[in-house]
C-alpha cells in the first residue's frame, strides 16, 4: 500500500467527520435560535399583560380620584 493510496480514504473520513460536526453545529444554532425566538415571544406577551394590568390600575385610580373629587365638591356645598 502506498502513502497516496491511504490518503484519499483518510481525507474522506476527515471530510465526513467535519461535515457531521458542522451539521450538528448548524442544528444547534437553529435550535438555540428557535428557543431564543420563543423566549422573546414569551417576554413580549408578559410585557403586554403587564401593560394591560398597569392600564387597568391607572383607570381604577383615575375613577377613584374622580369619585373623591365629586364627593368633596358635594360636601363643600
Amino acid at each position: 500500500m502506498t502513502p497516496t493510496a491511504v490518503q484519499p480514504p483518510l481525507l474522506l473520513i476527515i471530510c465526513a467527520a467535519t461535515a457531521g460536526l458542522a451539521g450538528r453545529g448548524l442544528a444547534g444554532t437553529a435550535a438555540s435560535g428557535a428557543a431564543g425566538a420563543a423566549a422573546e415571544a414569551r417576554q413580549a406577551q408578559e410585557a403586554r399583560q403587564t401593560e394591560q394590568r398597569l392600564e387597568q390600575q391607572l383607570d381604577a385610580a383615575q375613577q377613584l380620584d374622580a369619585e373623591r373629587r365629586a364627593q368633596a365638591e358635594k360636601d363643600a356645598q
